[in-house]
């Protein structure tokens, strides 16, 4: 009889492996197909993003040598930055440019953009993580509670929470932060980036609208879910209802979190541009403010592309967590 067992127990176990290296190239045919889609999407928003910039009004070379100057220096100028040349010709030399890893030079400060770039990045990087991670430490919580006891006092003040969370300003948010946490009760620094302290208050104004979103979604996902078959069956085999809320009804309702939650990252990346402003974080929210002012084409399309494509980039690694999370999405894709 043990013999038995053991030679059903190999027989299931050897039976498995093409079942799991056919899952496994499915997978890995869904992750070829989404990142192959994720270029064209790439390539054109370096094209707008170059195309939007120079629509701008304004002159570089104006900015820099002022109206007054003579026309010869203003023409040596623009000759030596390239805009003189048809436009067309500026974009293959910028696109020709990406393809090296050649973002151009700092009108202003002569350093190459990529270098100010990748300086600033990890700060804004790290803003938006801190973010993120408050944001899903205050939803989560939050969301569970109130879809284990809708319509209780906790349900609606925790609703109540998440409409404002949504609802206020990063502008008007991070200046209340400051003049209570900062000015009046002296516990966390107004600005810079000396140390954990100074995340703080940044990474609040910056997650608090995901953390309004997120619990809601939470919330109504979850709820949902505590009305499928297997939650009631869950039930009758006597689990605690917090096992049933946290482990069974979260797990089942994890996908459409997971898609509101890398969407919003890639928003976080892009609305960092105020809140690091507020707080003078030095990222590239503040860096894009800087060349804006002063008209730096070079830098303001390396900021920007470098946000764009890290949504890229978020937006990709958020449908190959669906399709793990899921896998009737790679599985419908391949029938």
């Amino acid at each position: 009889m043990g013999s038995l067992t053991t030679e059903c127990s190999m027989y299931c176990a050897v039976s498995a492996w093409p079942n799991r290296g056919h899952k496994e190239r499915r997978m890995l045919a869904y992750t070829v197909r989404r990142i192959l889609a994720a270029i064209p999407t790439a390539l054109g928003v370096a094209t707008v993003v170059f195309l939007l910039l120079h629509a701008i009004p304004g002159d570089p070379v104006d900015v820099m040598l002022g109206e007054t100057a003579a026309r010869a220096d203003r023409a040596e100028l623009r000759a030596h930055l390239g805009l003189d040349r048809p436009i067309l010709v500026q974009y293959v030399g910028f696109m020709t440019g990406l393809a090296r890893g050649d973002m151009g030079e700092s009108i202003h400060s002569r350093r190459p953009v990529v270098e100010l770039v990748t300086e600033r990045f990890p700060a804004t990087l790290a803003l938006a993580a801190a973010a993120a991670l408050a944001a899903i430490c205050i939803a989560l919580p939050l969301g569970l509670l109130s879809a284990a006891r809708p319509g209780s006092m906790l349900d609606r003040g925790s609703l109540t929470a998440s409409l404002l969370g949504t609802a206020l300003p990063n502008f008007w948010l991070g200046p209340l932060l400051i003049l209570f946490f900062a000015v009046h009760l002296g516990w966390l620094p107004v600005s810079g980036n000396d140390g954990p302290r100074h995340l703080i208050l940044p990474a609040i104004t910056l997650g608090l609208s995901l953390a309004g979103i997120l619990t809601r979604m939470t919330r109504s996902t979850v709820l949902e879910a505590l009305h499928e078959d297997y939650i009631r069956t869950a039930r009758a085999k006597g689990v605690s209802e917090t096992k049933t809320v946290a482990k069974h009804a979260l797990a089942n309702a994890v996908t459409p979190i997971l898609s509101v939650l890398g969407l919003q990252l890639g928003s976080l990346l892009a609305g960092s541009v105020i809140t690091e402003t507020i707080f003078a974080w030095p990222g590239l929210g503040r860096l894009t403010v800087q060349a804006i002012s002063t008209r730096d084409y070079p830098v303001v399309q390396g900021c920007v592309l470098m946000i764009a494509g890290s949504y890229v980039l978020v937006n990709l690694a958020t449908d190959l967590a669906y399709a793990w999370a899921n896998p009737r999405v790679r599985y419908g894709e391949d029938e």
